[in-house]
């Protein structure tokens, strides 16, 4: 598996803790930013992971702002991104089982950051479970063509 991961300066400190334990579990991933806690706009650091994913590059995604929201907003704007806004293991757990979700986003200032690598973990071993699911991911893409999402 490979991970493409970015925070701003709001998740900055998590997005460190995370990619430490992305190599104690021997996850390759790859930093798009930002590199310090110096303010920057979070657009600018969800648009590249996204399409890292979106393009096959990188299997899954991880979005680390203030509170996960504007990340995963501007995640969702890119088509193909199933952008999961997480504060709990039991949703990134089912985000993974029901919604194929591909880009985790999560908000340093709301969770802390034992609870913010529990749920990486927990995310990244999550299964699609597909069946009755796989219809309603269709009904997304379906949602994303018909109105030109790109």
């Amino acid at each position: 598996m490979k991970v493409a991961i970015a925070s701003d300066h709001g998740g900055y400190q998590h997005k460190e803790a995370i990619k430490n334990h992305l190599d104690e579990l021997g996850i390759e991933y790859k930093d798009f930013g930002t590199d310090s806690p110096d303010s920057v706009d979070y657009p600018d650091y969800a648009r590249p992971v996204s399409e890292a994913v979106t393009s096959g590059e990188y299997d899954r995604g991880i979005l680390i702002c203030g509170t996960g929201i504007g990340m995963s907003i501007a995640a969702n704007k890119v088509k193909g991104v199933r952008c999961a806004l997480v504060h709990d293991v039991f949703t990134a757990q089912v985000t993974r089982q029901h919604n194929d979700s591909n880009v985790l986003a999560m908000g340093q200032r709301v969770i802390g950051e034992g609870l913010a690598l529990l749920i990486v973990e927990t995310w990244l071993k999550g299964e699609f479970e597909g069946g009755r699911h796989q219809a309603r991911i269709d009904k997304i893409t379906a949602l994303e063509d018909a109105y030109g999402r790109h």
